[in-house]
């Protein structure tokens, strides 16, 4: 017999809830923000729209499915099941922050402030929940397999990330590599990292790298089977070159790097607190996921 689905609402700790853990009390909380030129009224008024967009999207889960709560901080330690409908109440980087740990779970993602987020990822409103929410298992339910980035390391060390990976040093400092593309010769560097993003990443952090290397190389598309790579701050010297610096993985090619300093990382999506440990003579190859996050649109 197969169990029900179970809903698992992921929802992220607001300013406002961390302003009271950090100060004690309200009043504490708004003298800090008055001295910053702040008002904590507002900030509180988007805590509230927050929790009332959790009550509202909590309430609609069917009767008769299983249900759980994740915190953001908390999501390396939570375990998904195949049966769960992942119900991302927050941000657009919300859902990429869980994406790395779900293994083609649907994912719903509900948008607490429009206007202020994109809305690329998180696309449907708490009230649209009740409507929404029932039919998300159904057969007929219409889903974009959106690509992912996979790292992985010569010793089986393996990263997801929905947006981007980055390779670089703790910190952004100086990071020192050899960078082999899937053509050209190899190239010793030293820069400020290394990022290799999905379309659903070319919206932010990549396509700023993107911009500044003026590359005429078109950005993939989120539901497109291809990377996109580019070098941080690359740094000629005798002994680093700056030749290799963007460009495009296709399904089957990856990006390698062999690392060069004492200690570097690679993490998704900004999740520094979750990234592979790298030392000298290691290599990372970073390319196209096997599996896809299946975003309810």
């Amino acid at each position: 017999m197969s169990l029900a689905a179970r809903a698992v609402l992921v929802h992220r700790t607001t300013e406002y809830e961390e302003l009271l853990a950090r100060h004690g009390t309200h009043g504490q909380a708004a003298f800090f923000l008055a001295a910053r030129g702040r008002s904590v009224e507002e900030v509180r008024e988007r805590h509230e729209r927050t929790s009332r967009a959790l009550a509202e999207v909590t309430a609609a889960v069917p009767l008769k499915w299983r249900r759980a709560q994740v915190e953001r901080a908390d999501l390396d330690r939570f375990l998904f099941g195949p049966e769960d409908v992942v119900v991302v109440v927050g941000q657009d980087g919300l859902v990429a922050n869980a994406a790395k740990y779900l293994t083609g779970q649907p994912v719903v993602g509900f948008d607490v402030d429009p206007g202020r987020n994109t809305g690329v990822l998180v696309r449907h409103r708490p009230a649209d929940a009740h409507r929404l929410l029932p039919s998300v298992t159904g057969v007929r339910t219409a889903v974009d397999d959106l690509t992912m980035a996979e790292a992985v390391t010569d010793d089986g060390q393996r990263l997801l990330a929905l947006n981007e990976v980055y390779v670089g040093a703790p910190g952004h400092q100086t990071a020192r590599y050899t960078l082999q593309a899937p053509s050209g010769p190899a190239e010793r560097q030293a820069s400020s990292g290394v990022l290799v993003g999905t379309g659903t990443g070319a919206t932010g952090w990549l396509r700023s790298l993107w911009h500044h290397h003026s590359s005429p190389l078109p950005l993939p598309a989120p539901t497109t089977p291809h990377l996109a790579w580019s070098v941080r701050e690359a740094w000629p010297s005798p002994d680093s070159g700056t030749g290799h610096v963007a460009g495009l993985l296709a399904a089957d090619e990856t990006l390698r790097l062999v690392v060069e300093s004492d200690r570097l990382v690679a993490f998704g999506d900004g999740m520094e607190s979750d990234a592979l440990e790298l030392t000298w003579g290691q290599s990372v190859r970073v390319g196209v996921a096997e599996g896809a996050l299946r975003l309810v649109g």
